[in-house]
């Protein structure tokens, strides 16, 4: 069954504030902490999404797969960058990356359409 990642993406923001909302401190803190990690530095925001994407993949995280998809390219990440970025991925966590790969890159091709609508 294919996911609507965009759809997937909406939900868990919506979540993450509930979530927030229960325990601020924690949400705070993780926000700050994902800021500050994707944030321009040495490495720019689009390598750090894409890193991010290809650790999603490899521990086989949907949402994470989803967010750093999303992410990655509003940071200026080519759908090429992130298909590679998939290939560096199934390198390192093999058959299991190989099908969360496939994931990410329906993710990919979903939020590629939705920004060229």
């Amino acid at each position: 069954m294919i996911k609507d990642y965009s759809k997937h993406y909406n939900d868990l923001s919506r979540l993450m504030g509930e979530l927030g909302a229960e325990i601020p401190a924690t949400m705070s803190g993780f926000n700050s902490l994902h800021k500050a990690s994707t944030a321009e530095g040495a490495l720019s925001s689009k390598t750090k999404e894409l890193i991010a994407l290809g650790i999603a993949i490899t521990v086989r995280c949907d949402g994470c797969i989803a967010f750093h998809v999303h992410d990655a390219l509003k940071s200026g990440a080519s759908s090429e960058e992130i298909v590679e970025t998939i290939g560096v991925s199934v390198l390192m966590g093999g058959g299991p990356a190989l099908m969360y790969g496939c994931e990410a890159l329906e993710a990919l091709n979903q939020f590629v359409v939705l920004e060229n609508n």
